[in-house]
């Protein structure tokens, strides 16, 4: 186990024994804290942060002074893999991601490049991670992260966000074939970027499937968890944590992935989730949005999600922290959580 002053994170996704819940969130580094919006508005957008890794290093560390959790998140984004492997992008204000190019095509699966060689080019990514391993000064343990490969695929094909990403469905139906060659080139290119973020430094992994819950069943036993299995398998040397969202539907398949924690989003009940992965360490669920009620409501729910799980649990979010959640609210669930012993 990594060397931290603060392991309880580390320690509980092993599945040891611990004194409370972990506590940390996603999308914890963000807009929610004003330096980060002070940071932010100095740069001409999303990108230029991500590249100045001085700066990506400073918002990763941001949370951790401010809020107190128990680990760290590298503050990046999962398409840089689409990048790297060819298909630029640009964050649009209010918009979000829209890509140059898109796979539409066998040469265009061709074209792509993968693997380690792909995969060196986020060189700012891993001095990020180097960067961020000496402001931590080892206070608490570091994730690294990145998108599933379903997930991944269906920004290169639909070329933006969108609600329904019909295009990259169609692609599934219509190009089965291409798109096991291509998910498979992606899923490479992830193995080999997340290798090397732990040859810099995380401790642990997170494998975010956002667009999981869009699809069917038997979509998503045939184009997602087999992938999302090569990288859990291939990732062994930190612990690995799966957060496929809206997927309750594969939840008992999840269970059987070789990775040690599930993220559970807030619409599963946790006594359900636990019932279908009775091994795995489970995270999460509080509703972003609850953050938006009382104080008083917001520590009795999150009090009543720590005893509904029961142990074996990581406190977090069911989703990412919303970017104008009041920060009082955010800190009054960190607290909470960190109030909240075991036995007592």
């Amino acid at each position: 186990m990594a060397n931290v002053k603060n392991d309880l994170f580390l320690r509980a996704i092993n599945g040891e024994s611990v004194e409370r819940p972990p506590v940390w969130l996603m999308r914890q580094a963000g807009r929610i804290l004003p330096q980060y919006r002070a940071i932010r508005g100095s740069l001409s957008g999303f990108k230029e942060l991500l590249a100045r890794t001085d700066l990506a290093a400073e918002v990763t560390v941001q949370p951790v002074d401010e809020l107190g959790v128990d680990a760290a998140i590298i503050f990046s984004d999962i398409l840089v893999i689409p990048e790297c492997m060819g298909l630029d992008y640009n964050m649009v204000e209010k918009r979000g991601p829209l890509f140059e190019k898109v796979i539409s095509c066998g040469q265009d699966v061709k074209n792509l490049r993968y693997g380690k060689s792909a995969a060196e080019e986020l060189e700012y990514v891993f001095d990020a991670i180097r960067r961020t391993k000496v402001l931590l000064e080892d206070r608490v343990p570091l994730i690294g992260f990145s998108g599933a490969p379903w997930t991944l695929l269906a920004y290169m094909v639909e070329g933006s966000g969108s609600k329904t990403f019909s295009k990259a469905k169609k692609f599934l139906y219509q190009e089965e074939a291409l798109a096991h060659e291509a998910l498979s080139v992606i899923t490479e290119t992830i193995i080999e970027y997340l290798k090397l973020k732990i040859e810099n430094g995380v401790n642990a992994i997170q494998i975010f499937d956002s667009w999981a819950g869009i699809l069917t069943p038997d979509l998503y036993d045939n184009f997602a968890l087999p992938y999302i299995k090569r990288i859990c398998e291939a990732i062994d040397s930190v612990p690995t944590i799966v957060f496929a969202k809206g997927a309750w539907f594969s939840f008992d398949k999840l269970g059987s992935l070789p990775c040690n924690a599930l993220g559970v989003d807030w619409t599963i009940d946790p006594q359900w989730a636990k019932n279908k992965a009775p091994s795995k360490v489970l995270q999460g669920n509080l509703d972003p949005c609850f953050l938006y009620a009382p104080e008083d409501e917001i520590v009795a729910k999150t009090k009543d999600m720590i005893k509904t799980f029961g142990g074996s649990h990581i406190a977090n979010l069911g989703h990412g922290v919303y970017p104008d959640t009041p920060l009082k609210a955010v800190k009054t669930f960190v607290n909470t959580v960190k109030s909240c012993k075991y036995g007592s």
